[in-house]
């Protein structure tokens, strides 16, 4: 029997080197590696590095090590960065800010991307673009990518607004992921900031019910979204998984601890 419940395989992708986690690369990786010969190796998924970080890398043992390169700075990156990839990184995906529109950035990608590689592109919020956003993404070998959070309150999105992006997907049948802000479990209040943070558990019930998402974002207990999780069948939860595929977390044992606390998550004997 597996330690990780199919609704939490490969959820978690490892930006322990981005704020505010902000782990040194010579650290962050071996850490990886540890993750992924861990009990809980089924959650973890790729580790995530910024494009202007790539010689940082060649100084350091890669074996085992599946990378995403992040291009906050857009599409334009996306053609250095493939010239510049040293040969020992295994890169299976990249992330492309979308600072210019969506469609320019297909078609980048469409032309330069290396086969076997994914993308997300993240889509901006800018209140008005959503709908054309996506509709620019859909058919599209490419996945949504929504930041969910950051170092200020500007950076969390609303509940209306997260769930505007979540039926937005659902719609159209695209999957997507998020990013920052989403390292517990369930929807609270950062008593050190004030910000208002989304829990992942909340997202992901929210992608199995997008007619529902803004109830299923606002739900603050716990005990309530751990019940509705434990009731999900194998097929919702293929579902829910085909739509909310990943987020990036800079922390791999917190959202593990969240789960556990909750009752989702057994820890092995030998390492509780």
């Amino acid at each position: 029997m597996t330690a990780v419940p199919a609704l939490f395989r490969g959820l978690f992708d490892d930006a322990a080197v981005f704020p505010p986690g902000d782990m040194p690369l010579p650290e962050a990786v071996p850490a990886h590696r540890a993750h992924r010969a861990a009990w809980y190796a089924e959650a973890v998924g790729p580790f995530l590095c910024g494009a202007g970080r790539l010689a940082e890398l060649t100084a350091l043992d890669l074996s085992g090590v599946p990378v995403v390169l992040v291009l906050p700075s857009g599409v334009a990156q996306l053609g250095p960065a493939l010239a510049a990839r040293p040969s020992e990184v295994d890169l299976v995906s990249v992330e492309v800010a979308a600072t210019t529109p969506v469609r320019e950035v297909v078609a980048a990608l469409d032309g330069q991307l290396p086969e076997g590689v994914t993308a997300a592109v993240e889509i901006p919020r800018d209140g008005g673009g959503l709908a054309r956003s996506l509709d620019a993404l859909a058919g599209t070998p490419y996945r949504a990518k929504f930041r969910t959070g950051g170092l200020s309150s500007e950076a969390f999105p609303t509940e209306a607004e997260l769930a505007a992006f979540v039926t937005g997907c659902a719609e159209r049948g695209l999957p997507y992921k998020c990013t920052a802000g989403l390292h517990n479990a369930v929807r609270h209040t950062d008593p050190a900031t004030g910000f208002e943070h989304h829990g992942f558990l909340n997202v992901l019930l929210a992608a199995g019910e997008p007619e529902r998402a803004g109830e299923l974002l606002a739900e603050r207990s716990g005990k309530a979204l751990a019940s509705a999780a434990t009731d999900l069948t194998a097929v919702q939860i293929a579902r829910i998984r085909g739509s909310f595929t990943a987020f990036g977390t800079c922390s791999i044992v917190e959202p593990l601890a969240d789960l556990a606390e909750l009752g989702l998550l057994e820890t092995p004997l030998e390492n509780r």
